[in-house]
């Protein structure tokens, strides 16, 4: 059947940011969309308020009364993989044999008819993929986008197109998930790489299995190929490519990079057709790289470069990606998803560019046990950047703790001798006898439930 033929779609583990998008697509569509997640969010109050049904308890008994009203091939259930396999509800659909698809698959399916452009990589595809987004939406092409974040620009994780364009001059921009090899599911017209770090060796086992997965996946790309330098080094691809830096010799190249007032400004050295003082509307000399593989993604597609520069100047970034929460001369509050030790580097860096004779104080919450446990050194060093690490504990998602892996452990790790171990609940009275001027909250559990607090807390304490 297809997709836009069932009555009722119902998602297991709705409230993630892929799994929403989709659900925002087939309900916009008029398709009935309801399911369940194990918290309520701001991202679940969002759907609800848009009409979708959410429920956050394991329930059959609710479910079989959902269902009842329809016939069984006229439901389709998605799945996120991090649902694991005993859910109860997952339990029942199995064994009433309802069709069940990946998340990953159904985007497969959505995607495959148009000219898909996806962005993959440990870290910088859901930034890359937004902005490439928002070059094709300012160049006036019927774009749809399937994002890992909200976008600043649009206030949403899902782009729409107009539905009765061609699929021929149709575009879809999706972040090619890496985690259980979900963007196997895709086959790009132009793909893009940007980063090959080790991440999920609890999925992949080792790099030389989650580096076999990338170049499988740069094998499936039907058109352009568009990869980061230091990821053409590290993959063996054998199909053409194109390659992209920053300060270093690539098909394209940023380079001359200059901040004046908080903002970056480089010049492109292009294969296609260099331009100089381009403004970037986010801040971070790894934005800037970002940026350089979606302007080669633009330039493929013959967008012109003043419609480039625009589009980059105008770009207002993603929520949780260095995101400004207070910029004032008292006091600086960013917010940033930054759960890698590269990530943390590229975030703590920009701040430190943009702040360097200032106190940056970041508070990090490590997300699973695993990541904690392999990458502890690289962590470790990552937050001794700080001037001053405030660490949370561990947040768990999916996973059961590991013996020996906790955050006492990297904090002992770190050589810094400013840092210091605070529960979650403790931040804020933490914070109103503290003083901070550049202050970072980091992580991708649910440090985000502080964000507004903090907001409020430091609005209060350094109001004129």
């Amino acid at each position: 059947m297809k997709l836009l033929d069932y009555k009722l779609i119902y998602f297991l583990g709705i409230g993630g940011i892929g799994m929403s998008a989709l659900t925002r697509y087939f309900n916009h569509y008029g398709i009935q969309v309801a399911g369940y997640d194990k918290t309520p969010t701001v991202l679940t109050s969002e759907l609800q308020n848009e009409g979708v049904e959410i429920h956050f308890d394991e329930n059959p008994e609710y479910l079989e009364h959902l269902l009842a009203e329809f016939k069984k091939n006229e439901v389709l259930i998605v799945y996120t993989p991090a649902v694991p396999r005993d859910h109860a509800e997952f339990v029942f659909l199995q064994k009433n044999s309802y069709v069940i698809n990946k998340r990953s698959e159904v985007l497969g399916a959505i995607t495959k008819n148009f000219k898909t452009i996806a962005v993959a990589g440990t870290h910088g595809k859901t930034t890359t993929s937004s902005l490439v987004a928002h070059i094709l939406k300012t160049a006036g092409f019927n774009t749809f986008a399937f994002l890992g974040g909200i976008t600043k620009n649009y206030n949403t994780n899902l782009l729409l197109g107009g539905a009765d364009s061609e699929a021929e001059n149709t575009y879809v921009v999706v972040e090619a998930d890496e985690y259980d090899r979900s963007f196997l599911t895709l086959y790009p017209y132009i793909g893009v790489i940007t980063s090959v770090d080790a991440d999920h060796l609890d999925i992949y086992g080792d790099v030389k299995f989650m580096h076999d997965s990338y170049t499988m996946f740069a094998e499936q790309v039907k058109g352009e190929l568009i990869v980061k330098k230091s990821v053409d080094n590290t993959l063996a691809l054998k199909a053409k490519r194109y390659t992209y830096a920053v300060n270093l010799e690539a098909d394209f190249c940023a380079n001359n990079i200059e901040i004046h007032d908080a903002d970056f400004y480089f010049d492109v050295k292009s294969s296609l057709s260099s331009f100089n003082h381009a403004l970037l509307g986010i801040p971070g000399v790894h934005n800037i790289e970002n940026a350089t593989a979606a302007i080669a993604v633009a330039q493929l597609l013959k967008i012109e470069n003043s419609v480039i520069k625009n589009a980059l100047q105008s770009f207002g970034g993603v929520k949780r990606r260095f995101d400004y929460q207070i910029k004032t001369k008292e006091v600086v509050y960013i917010d940033d998803y930054a759960h890698h030790p590269e990530e943390l580097k590229a975030a703590i860096g920009a701040a430190k560019a943009l702040y360097p004779n200032e106190k940056v104080t970041g508070i990090f919450q490590p997300h699973l046990f695993t990541r904690t446990r392999d990458f502890a050194d690289g962590f470790a060093e990552s937050l001794d950047m700080l001037d001053e690490c405030i660490l949370l504990d561990i947040y768990p998602a999916r996973e059961k703790p590991i013996p020996g892996i906790t955050s006492q452990m990297l904090l002992d790790k770190m050589k810094s001798t400013n840092k210091k171990l605070v529960q979650k609940n403790e931040v804020i009275e933490f914070l109103k006898t503290h003083d901070t001027k550049v202050l970072m909250t980091l992580g991708a559990g649910d440090i985000d439930t502080l964000v507004e607090p903090i907001e409020k807390l430091l609005k209060e304490k350094y109001k004129k």
